[in-house]
């Protein structure tokens, strides 16, 4: 379900809109917090603040640092 929106000047920053029919897809509503990983093929993923999430992220990325090398031997 592909939803398009613009990015748009908001003050002196760029941002866009989430359409209502993203919003409910995600779940989410004004003031909610959402994450943006990065996904294949330069892309992102919008992930809805979850409890555990952001601990599971620093975890993740932690471990991505320290096993660089083991990671991109296991990629080829």
């Amino acid at each position: 379900m592909p939803i398009e929106t613009k990015v748009r000047k908001i003050g002196n920053s760029l941002g866009i809109v989430l359409p209502k029919e993203a919003l409910q897809a995600l779940k989410v509503g004004e003031g909610d917090k959402l994450f943006l990983t990065e996904a294949p093929e330069c892309s992102l993923r919008i992930t809805p603040e979850r409890p555990g999430f952001e601990e599971k992220m620093r975890v993740a990325e932690s471990l991505m640092s320290r096993y660089r090398n083991a990671f991109r031997e296991l990629a080829k």
